[in-house]
């Protein structure tokens, strides 16, 4: 197991923010007329929200008891999304440029919060300086090795196309539609290659020593700036071998800075403790979704290629083995500083893929706040915003608290509250109670700190009776903010726990032991 993953981030809960949507400052001027804020969002249209927008939040974010925030790109870019990057060594000025980062940094750090960056290295924009120095200068420009040019434009005979006309770009789609493997279509048409053929996103060879020193100047630059790690954008495209020296080299100048990597799937080899502390946990999301949201969830509506054939209903059981899976591939020190996420830029809204069901997304918050990773939520989920696939999925947050629906909030900042309050949700031991048709049980445990969360998919109320380990002498389970009936807990006999909870609900009771019955806390439960 790793040694040496922050242990800050395995008690972080994070909050994930798209830059251009979160607020719009009067601090930014505008260089001209932006997408209305409110309006649908576009493929290419700026909102204009700006990093002093997101300080502005910095106090509602703490009060839901977030303690990290993971920033989409903020560097120049041509993009809203700011994924085609420009200059890795600039703020965007659309978002308030370096100064605006700047006192983000020390307003999250003055209030305990820390701030990971998203690092896009496999590619640039077409802007990137480099890049456009080979748009114009072909095969004798000194930069020509940093990308992957086709043979033609490195001999020198042939030129590179940048903005693919109708007719170079449906030469693309023929040959993608015919097997070509990624890259390959948009390095015989336009000269270079692209990401997914995307013309506007060309590939960087980080096997080039000179881009690969320049990429790690970056990720030092930043560090030393102040931020605390950062996220990196399709990892698994990039060589481990850069990965390594690229973590070796981050942790030279931060010991402690996180470094968690968007990959897909069950991949234990790239944490092997050389590499990257955690990866993003889509996996659990999947699982997650499938049992919350039943015959609710919304697979008729455009996903992700990656959920394609992997989301689908789940009972108890199932749901546990996917848990117990990915804690057998992991291990329990990988699996506490696992990003666990329920929706993020690149799938549609968590409260649409649960049809719209407020159950189904309290079950969910509830899961992802109990089991084992730092939790990170999708800014807006806690207001109960909807979104389908990109660019929907990126609506603006709304600007007047009106139109914010409180109780996914008022849920959500209790469950943080419970588990900053507990180790045992943190990173305690993780068991299975019990697994039946639609319905969900296991424990978490630190010592004389433990936990039954017990979780009931069902149209049906949920009466159970479970095993509790010895020396537990009492239970209780309450409401939270909620005025709904979460249902009841007690123990009904030496080791045995009953509880019952109404259809489509979660709970968690609290056990507690005779060792610190004398100084009982009120109950701090819900459903």
């Amino acid at each position: 197991m790793p040694s040496d993953i922050p242990a800050w981030a395995r008690d972080a809960v994070f909050y994930q923010v798209f830059p251009d949507r979160l607020a719009r400052s009067d601090r930014v001027p505008a260089p001209g007329e932006l997408e209305p804020w409110e309006a649908p969002p576009t493929r290419h249209g700026v909102k204009g929200g700006d990093l002093y927008g997101v300080v502005a939040h910095l106090d509602r974010l703490r009060s839901l008891g977030i303690t990290a925030l993971y920033l989409n790109p903020v560097f120049t870019s041509a993009s809203n999304h700011r994924y085609h990057t420009d200059d890795y060594f600039c703020v965007d000025p659309l978002l308030g440029g370096d100064e605006a980062l700047r006192e983000l940094l020390d307003a999250a750090h003055a209030r305990g919060m820390r701030v990971i960056l998203d690092g896009v290295f496999n590619h640039c924009g077409r802007g990137f300086w480099p890049f456009h120095h080979v748009l114009e200068n072909g095969a004798h420009s000194p930069y020509r090795e940093w990308f992957h040019l086709d043979p033609g434009v490195l001999a020198g005979w042939r030129s590179i196309t940048a903005f693919p006309t109708a007719d170079e770009q449906a030469a693309i789609d023929a040959l993608r539609a015919n097997g070509a493997p990624s890259g390959a279509a948009s390095r015989a048409v336009l000269g270079y290659e692209a990401w997914w053929d995307l013309a506007a996103l060309p590939r960087l060879d980080l096997d080039e020593p000179h881009l690969r020193a320049l990429v790690l100047d970056v990720a030092e630059h930043w560090l030393r700036f102040g931020i605390d790690g950062w996220r990196l954008d399709v990892a698994e495209e990039i060589g481990i071998d850069f990965w390594r020296e690229f973590r070796a080299r981050v942790r030279a100048v931060k010991p402690d800075a996180y470094l968690v990597a968007e990959i897909w799937s069950v991949k234990p080899e790239w944490l092997a403790g050389d590499t990257f502390d955690a990866l993003m946990d889509y996996p659990l999301t999947e699982a997650v979704l499938g049992f919350v949201a039943q015959h609710r969830l919304a697979t008729d509506i455009d996903l992700p290629w990656e959920y394609q054939g992997r989301l689908g209903p789940l009972d108890g059981a199932a749901l546990w083995s996917r848990i117990d899976g990915l804690a057998h591939a992991y291990g329990p020190g990988v699996l506490a500083a696992q990003l666990n996420l329920l929706g993020s830029h690149d799938t549609p809204r968590l409260r649409t893929l649960c049809g719209g069901d407020l159950d189904a997304v309290r079950m969910a918050m509830l899961l992802q706040m109990t089991l084992p990773g730092a939790p990170c939520v999708y800014y807006g989920d806690e207001i109960g915003m909807e979104g389908l696939m990109d660019p929907d999925c990126r609506r603006a947050f709304p600007a007047d608290p009106a139109a914010w629906d409180r109780e996914p909030a008022d849920w959500l900042a209790d469950l943080v509250a419970l588990r900053h309050s507990s180790r045992a949700l943190r990173d305690g031991e993780v068991a299975l109670l019990r697994a039946d048709g639609l319905a969900l049980a296991y424990l978490r445990q630190h010592e004389d700190d433990a936990y039954a969360c017990v979780l009931n998919a069902a149209d049906d109320p949920l009466t159970w009776e479970l095993d509790v380990p010895v020396g537990f002498t009492s239970a209780d389970l309450a409401l939270l903010r909620s005025e709904r009936q979460a249902g009841h807990a007690r123990l009904v006999g030496d080791r045995r726990l009953r509880v019952e909870l109404p259809a489509r609900h979660g709970g968690i009771v609290r056990l507690e032991s005779a060792s610190r019955s004398s100084d009982r806390a009120e109950p701090i439960l819900a459903a």
